[in-house]
């Protein structure tokens, strides 16, 4: 489990008041509203796993999830851009927005996508998407929640160890502790919906199977296969 704040580069950039304009209020796949309201038997859970695009999509797919968005969290911009959370900066992890129905679906299924989809061994990685805006992390906002997490931890660090893995890097932190949630830009909103071919370096880690850990550093980066969006810097 990390236990030491992430760096920021320099100093913190200052953001803006507002957010920003381009933000979506509908999810393109499920239909549901991004920013609520979404019933009474619905619960927010965040979680950070390397590039937001494969994660939100993980997610969107679990029978029981009402609504998924891709955004930052964690750091101390406020209304951060994407090329400001790239800069790092910012503080802030590219995380999910997960919302689901309790009455369908609990933690503990999420968390089992979340542990079997990505590398929480590697610090501020996943992939060739370096930097502390890829860091794993788990933000609860609900006390079963924070009690799946340290259970799930504690499970999962056994099966690594057990087949000769690292440390469990991700950081654990409830929602109130890691701060706001930042909606990410629109063309950032349920990604691979949109663009079926586009990038995504996640999938089972093996370890249920289990036959190790993906080997990270075979793997393109996010920065380096995303297209410039109009007012972007043309390079990434």
């Amino acid at each position: 489990m990390r236990d030491d704040e992430p760096q920021i580069r320099g100093r913190a950039l200052p953001g803006r008041d507002s957010p920003l304009p381009t933000i979506p209020t509908t999810h393109v796949v499920l239909g549901t509203p991004l920013h609520g309201p979404w019933g009474e038997h619905a619960e927010v859970m965040y979680v950070a796993m390397g590039c937001f695009w494969g994660a939100e999509r993980l997610f969107w797919t679990i029978p029981g999830v009402v609504s998924t968005a891709a955004g930052y969290m964690g750091g101390s911009t406020p209304n951060p851009t994407y090329e400001e959370v790239c800069s790092r900066r910012t503080g802030h992890a590219e995380a999910v927005q997960v919302v689901y129905d309790s009455s369908r679906t609990g933690p503990e299924e999420l968390l089992r996508v979340f542990w079997e989809n990505h590398d929480p061994t590697t610090l501020d990685q996943q992939g060739n998407d370096i930097g502390t805006q890829y860091r794993s992390a788990i933000y609860w906002t609900t006390a079963e929640q924070q009690r799946w997490v340290h259970a799930t931890h504690d499970a999962f660090q056994q099966v690594l160890t057990e087949h000769g893995q690292g440390a469990i890097s991700t950081e654990l932190r409830s929602a109130s502790q890691a701060g706001e949630f930042y909606f990410a830009e629109d063309y950032h909103q349920q990604y691979l919906h949109k663009n079926p071919m586009g990038y995504c370096n996640h999938g089972p880690n093996g370890l249920t199977c289990p036959v190790g850990v993906l080997r990270q550093d075979e793997l393109p980066s996010q920065e380096s296969v995303l297209d410039p969006q109009p007012g972007s810097p043309a390079t990434r």
